[in-house]
């Protein structure tokens, strides 16, 4: 059985949700792991996996998002996450940008909220860390995260092997075809850390 631990359903019609079912189903792909990246696709996203079996939901606010939220709405949401707590299965998606946005310290600040929630309610956290790979890693090590999945880590072999050491996972995107740095990434980390995506669509 496969699993893809990270992509976007919610962007997807009914029609073609209802398509990408049925074809995982036909190719094994037995859990698909739809991350939300603000409230309203966090709602989406809980509809689908309650709709369909094989889908399961991470639920957070992409770093981007978040900047355009106020603090009383971003501590609104991770409360509705920990209501809806025996539904989720990871926090996500969540972590810093600093390719779109250079309010760094507003980022670290949301960011570490994320981290706190997961380590309250058990769960991984699937993190986003476009240009701020470094300082996201710096960040979880300082916060004592244990469960972590660096999505479509994009840093240098050294800060993926620092990664891995932590115990933590790395989930490669099926830009690996073309891509050298995934592909000496697989080949220098241990299988146990690697994990599968397709960030869809």
């Amino acid at each position: 059985m496969f699993i893809d631990v990270h992509c976007h359903l919610d962007m997807f019609s009914e029609k073609e949700i209802a398509k990408i079912i049925e074809e995982s189903r036909e190719r094994d792909l037995g859990i698909i792991v739809s991350n939300g990246t603000n409230p309203e696709t966090n709602l989406k996203t809980l509809a689908l996996a309650e709709k369909y079996e094989e889908v399961k939901c991470a639920l957070g606010i992409y770093p981007i998002d978040a900047l355009k939220l106020s603090d009383k709405e971003i501590e609104k949401e991770i409360e509705f996450i920990r209501k809806n707590r025996k539904k989720v299965v990871a926090i996500g998606e969540v972590g810093m940008d600093f390719k779109e946005s250079s309010e760094k310290e507003r980022q670290r600040l949301i960011f570490e909220k994320f981290i706190s929630l997961s380590k309250e309610l058990d769960l991984p956290i699937i993190v986003h860390s476009r240009k701020a790979e470094e300082e996201c890693i710096e960040v979880l090590e300082k916060n004592d995260a244990r469960k972590v999945v660096l999505h479509c880590f994009c840093g240098k072999i050294k800060l993926a092997e620092r990664a891995a050491k932590n115990g933590w996972f790395l989930s490669i995107p099926a830009s690996i075809k073309h891509s050298t740095q995934f592909q000496e990434i697989v080949q220098r980390l241990p299988l146990g850390n690697i994990l599968c995506e397709t960030d869809s669509p």
